[in-house]
């Protein structure tokens, strides 16, 4: 019988109401760490879907940046690889969290690095979630944190979208008033839309006592918007979530981090001493740490983004397309009576990798946006495609 980490984080699990046969699952969701940093995502994320074909002239279908890190970033990892025979050549990982502090405003002690978001989002279901206390989501949404919980036989709730395609929270609220982990993701993936902050701190001050509220700004930078930081440093029970992935065009280099109380950082990482939190390569922390402070980068990237946006939304209503509206690097396009699958499959003929759909919306592709190059390509395909 495959156990938890540590006898304390067994009693825990047990006492909340898992069985000893999960206990192995549950060890399986960390031991699965280093594939998660090598890959990106673990088994029970994936569904077993390859990632985007790596042949295709054009990759605009895994929310990918267009580009690599930050000027910054290359020359803080290329400067610490002479020195990789040190474990530690200075304080990487302390300097690190202090541009985080600098950056969000948020004390140090709550302030905990992970190889990208896979790890602290499945841990999170793991910590906060029980067969008795369930998982609410949004639908659609990104689905790691409902598939976790299913992997671990914990009950899932999953809300639709509200008209505008922000989160429902009274609705989810309502989906499961006892549940333990309610997920938000800010700008949501895929539709790439902002729920107010105004309503996740209605969520936070409405949800149920012991409960936490994972907010997941992955695409946070994209959109320019106020943040959910705040709310980890005035010690709401939530977890705010980020990773370089993104913007800061560093998915490979696998970096992350979450804000959250301290105690709620312990409770995340007695499971396996903290493990994934410290075990991160050095040329990633210094890549991070230079470009996190880099903000007129940031800004500049995030202008050439929405200027590439802008050409392809006009590009497509000029041909009468369906687009829903974004606020991030992503958008969505609904073919009607065509199965997104079907669209995919048609694009590549043009060697342009578009990105899938989700359950329940079967019609509608999302596609990520890339350069203004990228989405010129894009666009020639889409005309290229919608004729034939």
């Amino acid at each position: 019988m495959v156990h938890a980490i540590n006898e304390e984080a067994d009693d825990d699990l047990l006492d909340r109401g898992y069985s000893r046969r999960q206990l192995g699952r549950i060890a399986a969701v960390f031991g699965a760490g280093i594939a998660v940093a090598a890959a990106g995502r673990p088994a029970w994320a994936s569904g077993g879907v390859p990632d985007p074909a790596p042949s295709a002239k054009v990759r605009i279908g895994a929310n990918e940046c267009w580009t690599g890190p930050l000027a910054p970033g290359v020359a803080a990892a290329a400067a610490i690889i002479p020195m990789g025979n040190r474990y530690s050549p200075r304080d990487e990982r302390g300097d690190f969290i202090r541009a985080v502090t600098l950056v969000e405003k948020v004390p140090a002690d709550h302030v905990a690095p992970y190889p990208g978001s896979s790890d602290p989002l499945s841990r999170s279901v793991v910590t906060f979630t029980s067969p008795t206390r369930g998982l609410v989501t949004a639908d659609p949404t990104f689905e790691l944190a409902g598939r976790t919980a299913e992997y671990l036989g914990v009950p899932v709730a999953r809300v639709p979208l509200k008209s505008d395609l922000t989160h429902d929270v009274k609705a989810m609220l309502a989906a499961n008033p006892n549940a333990g982990l309610f997920y938000i993701c800010s700008p949501n993936n895929p539709t790439g839309t902002v729920t107010p902050l105004a309503d996740i701190e209605w969520l936070v001050a409405n949800k149920p006592a012991g409960s936490m509220v994972l907010i997941d700004e992955a695409y946070t930078h994209f959109a320019g918007v106020p943040t959910a930081s705040y709310l980890a440093a005035a010690d709401k029970d939530v977890i705010v979530m980020r990773t370089f992935s993104k913007i800061f065009g560093m998915a490979g280099m696998r970096m992350g981090y979450v804000m959250a109380r301290p105690d709620v950082l312990q409770k995340m990482m007695r499971y396996d001493g903290g493990m994934q939190s410290g075990a991160l390569p050095l040329p990633s922390l210094a890549c991070a740490t230079a470009s996190l402070t880099a903000l007129d980068l940031i800004a500049a990237r995030r202008a050439q983004m929405q200027e590439a946006r802008a050409m392809t939304l006009e590009h497509l209503k000029k041909r009468g397309a369906t687009v829903l509206p974004t606020n991030a690097n992503m958008l969505m396009i609904d073919w009607k009576t065509t199965k997104a699958g079907a669209m995919q499959q048609a694009f590549r003929t043009q060697s342009v990798e578009i990105g899938r759909s989700w359950p329940i919306w079967p019609t509608v592709s999302r596609v990520t946006v890339g350069s203004m190059e990228d989405m010129t390509a894009f666009c020639a395909a889409y005309d290229q495609v919608t004729k034939t």
